[in-house]
């Protein structure tokens, strides 16, 4: 199986790269993580500006068309720099809820919004019982004549204190299964109170009292947003962990370098086999992160049925997990104290890889879902 980048792929790397280079170093992010919102407007707009914000959508709804691969390439650079910006919140994970559960007119209005980087989503699905089970779902929406009455707490909810538009699930009690209502976070009764998350990344917990809003700001059917969801979810899911093979790499190039110039007893660390055979287990890891996510992307894109893409970003996202575990666990004892210090990137990637293998299902949860399907 080829695992190389196409060509247009591997310019989609560069100019990532690029921008990365020349705009986005520690010390800048450390500054726009500083900011009341938590991300650069600026750069945002420069995202809808190099098409990266068209990536995730269709061709037919205006956007690049592009492939999960497509996403893997630029969210693995992402990774590297861990950029703080809200792409896989907005972008992945709302932009997919609104392109698969949405009605042609909902999508006209919202989509091209989102890619000209005009309109800020956060996707509120999480709450404090849930437990990675999407359908766990206690918000409850009671239609009310020509409106619907939202009740209920949500939690972890990416990029909610920047939203312009909520997307809530919710359970009604006219209909079975889950529905999605797009929320105005300024509306009466709703509760947000933001936090940042040890990557630095914004997110937000949301009480929701007595909401009422129109019966047209339900996305899509009602009762049938579980398998959109689902998807939605999934495409999060392959994005964090592609987020977490480029921090990987890159703690595992600063090992290396560190280990080249850190002495003991009159020599460099790195020259110590012990620790070289411990630097090449961490190599080990990143290259079978980043195959199995690879892999995961192909299935995603791929014509198979639906159980066997979720199995693949089970698969990849426990994989990716384990190698989190190693990576980081031996680039902060290798590294010693200094690991540990907020001065050093290091400490910071730790942080950034530590909360991806939390995000959407950490590794256990994974591993027993993978098993179960």
């Amino acid at each position: 199986m080829d695992f190389s980048y196409t060509e247009e792929q591997q310019m989609l790397q560069e100019s990532v790269q690029k921008f990365i280079q020349k705009s986005y170093d520690f010390e800048t992010r450390g500054k726009i993580i500083e900011t009341e919102k938590g991300f650069s407007e600026e750069n945002w707009q420069l995202f809808a500006e190099l098409g990266w914000l068209t990536v995730p959508f269709d061709e037919a709804d205006g956007g690049f068309g592009g492939s999960a691969v497509d996403l893997m390439v630029i969210l693995e650079e992402f990774g590297k720099a861990m950029l703080v910006e809200p792409f896989v919140a907005s972008a992945v994970l709302s932009g997919r809820l609104i392109s698969e559960q949405g009605t042609a007119e909902q999508k006209a209005e919202l989509l091209p919004q989102i890619m000209e980087g005009k309109l800020q989503l956060a996707c509120a699905f999480a709450e404090p019982s849930s437990r990675y089970n999407l359908a766990n779902v206690k918000t409850s929406a009671v239609t009310d004549g020509e409106f619907v009455v939202l009740n209920g707490s949500k939690v972890a909810v990416l990029n909610g204190s920047n939203a312009d538009i909520l997307l809530v699930v919710a359970r009604e009690s006219d209909y079975e299964g889950l529905s999605v209502f797009m929320l105005d976070p300024l509306s009466s009764g709703v509760s947000i109170k933001a936090y940042a998350n040890a990557d630095g990344k914004k997110a937000a917990e949301i009480e929701l009292k007595d909401v009422s809003i129109p019966v047209s700001s339900r996305l899509g059917a009602a009762g049938s947003a579980l398998p959109t969801l689902q998807l939605a979810v999934d495409s999060a899911i392959l994005a964090v962990s592609a987020e977490a093979v480029g921090a990987m790499d890159v703690l595992l190039h600063k090992t290396v370098e560190y280990s080249k110039t850190r002495k003991q007893f009159g020599t460099a660390i790195g020259t110590f086999q012990a620790l070289q055979h411990r630097m090449a287990d961490m190599f080990i890891e990143c290259q079978l992160a980043r195959s199995i996510v690879v892999m995961a992307a192909m299935k995603l894109d791929s014509g198979d049925e639906y159980i066997e893409k979720t199995k693949a970003v089970s698969a990849a996202k426990s994989r990716v997990g384990k190698a989190i575990f190693k990576v980081g666990q031996e680039a902060i004892q290798i590294h010693g104290g200094i690991g540990m210090t907020n001065e050093l990137d290091v400490a910071h990637l730790f942080k950034s890889v530590t909360t991806a293998e939390i995000m959407f299902g950490d590794t256990d949860y994974h591993t027993a879902r993978f098993a179960s399907l």
